[in-house]
C-alpha cells in the first residue's frame, strides 16, 4: 500500500484499489486530493500488472462531494479564477470514464454533489444499502460541475433530482433509474466491487480497453463530450458571476461553520415548499 494524507492506493492482485480518505470531513474533495487522485490514476493506468480499478471513501461515506468548506476559505474571484478551479474538479470526475482500464465504484453512506458525478463516470457502481446520491448544488447557489446526470438517466428524471436540489435518493431508487448497477447489504459494497473488477482483470486486456473505448466512442458521437464541456463553461459562468446564495452560504460557512451553513441551506429549502 502507498498513501498520501487524503488518498490511499493499494493493490489487491490484479486490481487498484483507490480510497479517499478524509473521513473526519465525510471525504470531501479538495483541491491537493484531487491531484492526488490523478497521480494514483496515474499509477493504476501505468501499473501493466492492474486490469482494473476500484474507488471507494474511508468511514461512513463515500464523499459529500467538492470541499465547500475550503472554497469557503479561499474564494476564487471571477471567472479568470475559477475556471482552472472547474477544470481541475471536472477533469478528476472523468478520469474514471476516460481510464482505458475498466472502473468500479464502492458507494456507501452518502454520494453528493461532485462526488456523484465522480461515481457515475466510473464504469460500474455498487451500492451499499445505506447509499445516498444527489445533486444538492442549486439549494446553495452553485452550479453542475460534470452534467454527467442527464445522460445516465434521462433528462426528466436529471431535471427532477438537479432543479429541485435532491440530496437522499436512496440506493434502491437510484438502481431503479439506473444511476446504478448493484445493491448488496451494508458493509460489502468494496468486497462486491473487488469482485466485478477481479473479473474484468481476467479478460484480455486489450480487449476490455478497445470495447470500454468503443462503448465511450457511441457517447462522443451523440455529442456527450461537447455538451459536458458546454454545461463546464456555463457553470464557469455561473460561478464566476457568484450567486447570492452562494454568497451567503460561504459567508455562514466562515462565520458560523458549515454545519450551520448546511442548516440555513436547508431552512431556506423548507421555506420556500
Amino acid at each position: 500500500m502507498t498513501a498520501n494524507k487524503s488518498i490511499l492506493y493499494e493493490t489487491r492482485g490484479p486490481v487498484a484499489l483507490i480510497t479517499l480518505n478524509r473521513p473526519e470531513r465525510l471525504n470531501a474533495l479538495d483541491q491537493p486530493m484531487l491531484d492526488a487522485l490523478q497521480a494514483a490514476c496515474d499509477q493504476a493506468e501505468a501499473d501493466d500488472a492492474v486490469g482494473a480499478v476500484v474507488l471507494t471513501g474511508a468511514g461512513k461515506a463515500f464523499s459529500s462531494g467538492f470541499d465547500l468548506q475550503a472554497q469557503a476559505a479561499a474564494t476564487p474571484q471571477g471567472v479568470a479564477e475559477w475556471r482552472p478551479v472547474l477544470r481541475r474538479d471536472f477533469d478528476a470526475a472523468m478520469r474514471f470514464w476516460h481510464l482505458p482500464k475498466p472502473t468500479v465504484a464502492a458507494v456507501h453512506g452518502p454520494a453528493l454533489a461532485g462526488a456523484c458525478e465522480m461515481a457515475m463516470a466510473c464504469d460500474i457502481t455498487v451500492a451499499a444499502e445505506d447509499a445516498v446520491f444527489g445533486e444538492p448544488e442549486l439549494k446553495f447557489g452553485a452550479g453542475i460541475v460534470v452534467m454527467l446526470l442527464p445522460w445516465i438517466v434521462g433528462p426528466k428524471r436529471a431535471k427532477e433530482i438537479i432543479l429541485l436540489g435532491l440530496d437522499r435518493v436512496t440506493a434502491a431508487e437510484a438502481r431503479e433509474m439506473g444511476l446504478i448497477n448493484r445493491i448488496v447489504p451494508n458493509g460489502q459494497d468494496v468486497e462486491e466491487a473487488l469482485a466485478l473488477a477481479r473479473r474484468m482483470a481476467g479478460m484480455d486486456r486489450t480487449l476490455v480497453k478497445e470495447t470500454k473505448r468503443a462503448i465511450n466512442r457511441t457517447y462522443d458521437l451523440m455529442g456527450m463530450s461537447a455538451a459536458l464541456e458546454a454545461a463546464l463553461d456555463i457553470d464557469t459562468l455561473i460561478e464566476g458571476e457568484g450567486m447570492p446564495t452562494k454568497r451567503r452560504f460561504l459567508e455562514i460557512t466562515r462565520s458560523d461553520g458549515l454545519r450551520a451553513a448546511i442548516a440555513w441551506r436547508d431552512e431556506r429549502a423548507a421555506g420556500a415548499e
